[in-house]
C-alpha cells in the first residue's frame, strides 16, 4: 500500500506541530489508535534518537488532554534489538574481531605496505579501520541493488569507473579495486550491514501495525528498501523536514539557495533574523570567556536547554573547564573520547612502560597515576623516593638500572620488582584474547582494579577490556605487544565516555546533533571559516564520480546536508550567538563563509546584518599590594639536620635557605638525555676511591698504576658508556688527565701522606643552651700520615688555577665543614683538580685550617640560635647567587628594588 508522507519547516515548535497533526482529528495516531479509549498503542515510532523519543512524548502530552496510552516510541535499533534470535541469520562477527581479522589480511601482503609507505605494520591498522567504514559504506548503498537485482553490482561498479578519466581512472585501479574486491569477500563472510539489511526485511515482513517514521533526512536506499518493504502491507507515514522554499525563512533561503528542495520560488520579504547575534573575540581566551559568561547568563535568565555547538573544540574545552569552574556541568555529547580519561591513560602508560622497557619518565608516569598501588601503604612517599633517586644518578630507563637506583629503599624496591615481573610477562606473540587476560591480570597484580571500579571511567574501561576479550576470542591469529597497544588505543579512541554527572540544562554537541532537536538558546564557537563549515574528511580511494554512480554520499550532498542542518538551528533555537576569533596565530581570521552570504543577501536588500553581542563579565576590584623583600620568621621550622650545601645556601642567602630547606620547595633535579658534569664527577669519585683503595689494601708497583688505574676507569666508563654513547667525550677528557693525576698523588704519597678512607659519610652533633643540630655529609677522601695527623680532601672538577681563586673568596665552606664531622681532629684540608692545566694537576691548601673550623662552628650555632630565637631570614642574595635561583620566584626579586 503507498505511504503517506509528511513534511514540516525546521522551527522551534517541529515537535508541537508534529503532535498537532498525529493526534488531530484526522491525525495518523487518531486513524489508526483507539482514541475513545485515548489508546495509541497500537501505533509505532521510530525517532533518530532517545532524545527525539522524549520531545515527542513531552508535545503530546501537552496536545492530547487527560490519560492515554501513548504510542511505542523508539528507535530503530532498539527495535532490531528486541527482536528474538534468527537461527537462520548469519553470525555475524564483532566490529573488534572484524578489524584484527582484516588487518591480519592487509599485514600479510608487503606491497600494500609500500602501497600505503608504512613504515610498520601497525601503520596499516587505521587502514583497516577506514576500510571497514567504507565497506559499512558501500554496504548501505549496495545491499539493498543485491538484495533487489543480484546482477546490477559489477555493472554499476564498471559505471562508477567509466565516469573517471583515464588517467585518473588508472592511477585509482589499484586503490579501487582493492576496496572493492576486499569488500565483496567480506559479504559473503557475515558483512554487519548485510545482516541487519537481511534482519530489517524480516522484520518488515513480520511486524504488523502503523509505523511512523520520523527522519530530519530524507531516508538513504538501505532505510528506503525497508520503508518501502514495511509500507506493502501496513500504513507507514513518512516525516522529515520541508525544505521547499515557502517553508523556510526567506533570508535563509535567499543566502543559500542550495538547501532549497524543488523549483517552487520563494515566498515573503527577506528580513533580518531577530534571534541571530555575532560576537567576534580578539583570541581564543576571550571567545571563551565571552562564551562562558553569555552561557551563565542565560541560565540566570531561567533558559534552558541551552547548546553549545563546539565547531572549534580548542574553545568549547575552555568553555567547559569555565563552567565547570563556576559549578555549571555540561554534559558532553561531542564524542568525548575513553581515551582522554585519567582511567585509560593509567592502563595505556602501563603498555608504554613495557614498551619502553622502563625508561624513566614512563615509569614516574605510571607510578604517579592513582589507580597504580592505590592500596599500598606509604604509596605516594615510596614514588618520591623512587623518582629522587632516578633523577639523582639520572637514569634514562631500564629495569636493572632502575633496581640499582633503589636497592637501598626495601619498601620503593619491592614496587619495582613487582613492575618489573608484570613486565616481563608481555613478551612474544599471543592471540589478541591472551593479551587482555595478561593485562587485566596486570591490573590485578599492580592494584588498580579496585580503583578503577570506583571511578565511572575506570568502570568503562574495564568493561571495554572484557568486551574486547568476548568480542576477540575467536581470533587464533597472533600478534604482538606493538599492535596489541596500537588496538587498544585504536579502540580506546573509539568509544565514547559518558560521565556520571549527568545534567541536561547544558549540552556540549556537534552541529549534526542538532537535528530535530529544540533549545532556547544556542552557543556555537568557531564561526569562523576554518571551522564553519567542518572541514569533511575525504575516504580514500572514492572520488565524487564514482560516489555519485555508486549511490555514495558525495561531498557536495554532505556539504549541502551540513549547511542544512545549520539552518535548522538557526530556525529552531530561541537565541543563536555565533562567537569566532578576529585573528589565529598573528593573522587575520575571517568569518565562516556562509555567514558572509547570509550578511551579503541582507544588505543586498537594505536590511540591516546580523546584530553584534557582548556578553558583560562581572568586574572584579583587586586591592593593590607592592611587593616587599620578604624576611620571613620561622623559629618552629629550625632543621634538625645541615649539610654543607644548605649551609653554603644559608650563608648565600638566608631566604634561598628557608624556602628549600625549611619549606622543603627545592626542586628535583632534571633528567637530562646527555651527561652532565655532576655525572662525570660521580664517575670520577667512583674510580679514584676504588683505585686508592686498592693501593691502600695492597702493594701496587709504580709501573703497574697507570694500568689499574686505567682498567677501574675502563670499567666505570663502560657501564656509563652503555646508557649513553655521549659520555665518551668525558672518558676522553679523563684520558688525558690520568698521567697529571698520578703525578700529583704519587708526589703526595712521598710526602708521607697515604689514603685512609673515602666515600664515608659521617654525622656530628652541635648543641646549644636550649637546642641542638646534626650536621651530616660524605667526605670524598680522608688522609693520614706517618704522625697521625689527618687531611681532608675533596674533588673538584676545575684545574688549580680557579680553585685558588675560589679560596679566596671564602664563600665555600665545605672543606671546613667536612672537618667538623671527622670522627677525629683534622689537621689540613686540600682542594684537589681533576682537570690539568698545561698537562698538570694539583690541590690548593685551606690557610689556618684550625681557626677555620672553630669559627664555622662557632658561626652555625650563632646562626642557628638566631633562627630558633625568630630572626628574620632576608632576601639579601647577590646577583651571582640569584641568577640560577629555582625559588627567586617566590622572593621575587626585582619586583621590589
Amino acid at each position: 500500500m503507498p505511504h503517506a508522507q509528511h513534511h514540516l519547516p525546521p522551527s522551534a515548535d517541529f515537535w508541537p506541530r508534529l503532535a498537532a497533526n498525529l493526534a488531530g482529528p484526522e491525525g495518523f495516531l487518531t486513524r489508526h489508535g483507539h482514541p475513545e479509549r485515548s489508546d495509541f498503542s497500537a501505533v509505532r515510532i521510530l525517532v533518530p534518537s532517545f532524545t527525539q523519543a522524549q520531545q515527542l512524548r513531552a508535545a503530546l502530552m501537552m496536545r492530547i488532554t487527560g490519560s492515554f496510552i501513548p504510542p511505542r516510541i523508539t528507535t530503530l535499533s532498539a527495535w532490531l534489538d528486541a527482536m528474538p534470535p534468527d537461527a537462520s541469520s548469519p553470525a555475524v562477527a564483532p566490529a573488534s574481531e572484524r578489524m584484527m581479522g582484516l588487518y591480519a589480511e592487509l599485514r600479510q601482503h608487503a606491497w600494500l605496505k609500500k602501497l600505503f609507505t608504512a613504515k610498520r605494520n601497525t601503520d596499516l591498522m587505521p587502514l583497516a579501520q577506514t576500510l571497514l567504514g567504507l565497506f559499512d559504506e558501500l554496504s548501505r548503498a549496495l545491499v539493498p541493488t543485491i538484495h533487489a537485482s543480484p546482477d546490477m553490482l559489477d555493472a554499476r561498479w564498471h559505471a562508477a569507473l567509466e565516469h573517471m578519466p583515464a588517467p585518473s581512472r588508472s592511477l585509482l585501479s589499484d586503490e579501487a579495486q582493492l576496496v572493492w574486491t576486499l569488500w565483496k569477500s567480506q559479504l559473503a563472510t557475515g558483512d554487519a550491514v548485510a545482516a541487519c539489511f537481511a534482519q530489517l526485511m524480516r522484520l518488515a515482513a513480520r511486524a504488523r501495525g502503523p509505523l511512523v517514521w520520523i527522519h530530519a533526512c530524507e531516508p538513504d536506499p538501505y532505510h528506503q528498501a525497508f520503508l518501502d518493504a514495511y509500507a506493502a502491507h501496513s500504513p507507514l507515514l513518512r516525516v522529515a523536514l520541508d525544505w521547499r522554499a515557502p517553508a523556510i525563512a526567506p533570508v535563509f533561503a535567499a543566502a543559500w539557495p542550495e538547501i532549497v528542495a524543488g523549483d517552487e520560488p520563494a515566498s515573503g520579504a527577506v528580513s533580518q533574523p531577530a534571534n541571530v547575534v555575532l560576537a567576534a573575540a580578539g583570541g581564543l581566551e576571550q571567545e571563551a570567556l565571552q562564551g562562558a559568561q553569555t552561557v551563565i547568563d542565560w541560565l540566570q535568565a531561567g533558559r534552558g536547554p541551552i547548546a553549545i555547538v563546539a565547531q572549534d573544540r580548542a574553545v568549547a574545552r575552555r568553555i567547559r573547564a569555565l563552567l565547570e569552574r563556576a559549578d555549571v556541568v555540561v554534559t558532553d555529547e561531542t564524542g568525548w573520547k575513553l581515551s582522554t580519561t585519567r582511567a585509560a591513560a593509567a592502563v595505556a602508560s602501563l603498555l608504554d612502560l613495557v614498551a619502553a622497557r622502563a625508561e624513566t619518565p614512563a615509569l614516574l608516569d605510571l607510578l604517579k597515576s592513582p589507580y597504580v598501588f592505590a592500596d599500598e601503604p606509604g604509596k605516594m612517599e615510596q614514588v618520591m623516593l623512587i623518582e629522587h633517586a632516578l633523577r639523582r644518578h639520572n637514569i634514562h630507563g631500564g629495569w636493572e638500572a632502575v633496581a640499582r637506583a633503589v636497592k637501598d629503599q626495601a619498601a620503593a624496591s619491592a614496587l619495582i620488582e613487582r613492575l618489573s615481573a608484570e613486565a616481563s610477562r608481555f613478551a612474544g606473540r599471543m592471540p589478541l584474547a591472551d593479551w587482555v587476560a595478561l593485562s587485566a591480570g596486570a591490573i590485578d597484580a599492580l592494584g588498580m582494579r579496585d580503583a578503577l571500579a570506583a571511578d565511572s571511567a575506570g568502570v568503562q574501561v574495564i568493561a571495554l577490556l572484557d568486551a574486547l576479550g568476548e568480542d576477540c576470542r575467536a581470533l587464533t591469529q597472533t600478534f604482538s605487544l606493538s599492535e596489541w597497544r596500537a588496538f587498544l588505543g585504536l579502540r580506546l579512541e573509539a568509544t565514547p565516555f559518558v560521565p556520571a554527572d549527568f545534567d541536561r540544562r547544558v549540552l556540549m554537541l556537534q552541529l549534526n546533533g542538532m537535528q530535530l532537536r529544540a533549545f532556547d538558546a544556542v552557543l556555537l564557537v568557531g564561526a569562523d571559516a576554518a571551522h564553519l563549515p567542518s572541514q569533511l574528511e575525504e575516504t580514500l580511494f572514492f572520488g565524487n564520480a564514482v560516489r555519485r554512480e555508486l549511490g555514495l554520499p558525495t561531498r557536495e550532498q554532505r556539504q549541502c546536508q551540513q549547511l542544512r542542518d545549520f539552518a535548522e538551528m538557526l530556525s529552531g533555537a530561541g537565541q543563536v550567538v555565533l562567537s569566532w576569533q578576529l585573528a589565529r596565530n598573528g593573522e587575520p581570521n575571517p568569518v565562516s563563509g556562509w555567514l558572509q552570504r547570509l550578511q551579503l543577501a541582507l544588505e543586498s536588500r537594505g536590511q540591516p546584518g546580523l546584530g553584534p553581542h557582548r556578553a558583560e563579565l562581572p568586574v572584579q576590584t583587586l586591592s593593590w599590594a607592592p611587593p616587599r623583600r620578604p624576611a620571613p620568621a620561622a623559629p618552629h621550622l629550625l632543621p634538625s639536620s645541615l649539610s654543607a650545601s644548605a649551609y653554603n645556601s644559608l650563608v648565600a642567602c638566608p631566604y634561598q635557605f628557608f624556602a628549600r630547606r625549611m619549606l622543603g620547595l627545592g626542586t628535583l633535579g632534571e633528567l637530562s638525555d646527555m651527561p652532565e658534569k655532576r655525572d662525570y664527577g660521580e664517575w670520577l669519585h667512583d674510580i679514584l676511591h676504588d683505585y686508592h683503595q686498592a693501593l691502600r689494601d695492597r702493594r701496587v708497583a709504580m709501573d703497574d698504576r697507570e694500568p689499574l688505574l686505567r682498567a677501574i676507569s675502563e670499567g666505570v666508563f663502560a657501564r656509563s658508556l652503555d646508557q649513553s654513547a655521549a659520555a665518551l667525550g668525558y672518558y676522553a677528557r679523563w684520558q688525558k688527565i690520568i698521567p697529571a693525576y698520578l703525578d700529583w698523588a704519587n708526589a703526595r704519597e712521598a710526602e708521607g701522606w697515604t689514603f685512609l678512607d673515602g666515600e664515608k659519610t659521617f654525622q656530628k652533633i652541635i648543641s646549644w643552651d636550649g637546642g641542638k643540630v646534626t650536621l651530616y655529609g660524605c667526605i670524598d677522601r680522608i688522609d693520614e700520615n706517618e704522625a697521625g695527623e689527618r687531611a681532608i680532601l675533596d674533588y673538584k672538577t676545575r684545574d688549580v688555577q680557579s680553585l685558588k681563586a675560589r679560596m679566596k673568596e671564602g664563600e665555600d665552606h665545605q672543606l671546613a665543614f667536612y672537618a667538623l664531622l671527622s670522627d677525629r681532629p683534622v689537621s689540613a684540608g686540600h682542594v684537589v683538580a681533576l682537570e690539568a692545566s698545561k698537562n698538570k694537576t694539583g690541590d690548593v691548601a685551606a690557610d689556618n685550617f684550625g681557626e677555620w673550623q672553630r669559627q664555622l662552628e662557632g658561626q652555625i650555632v650563632g646562626i642557628m640560635r638566631d633562627i630558633a630565637g625568630g630572626k628574620p631570614l632576608s632576601a639579601m642574595g647577590i646577583e651571582r647567587v640569584c641568577v640560577y635561583c629555582d625559588v627567586r620566584g617566590l622572593c621575587r626579586k626585582g619586583a621590589w628594588e
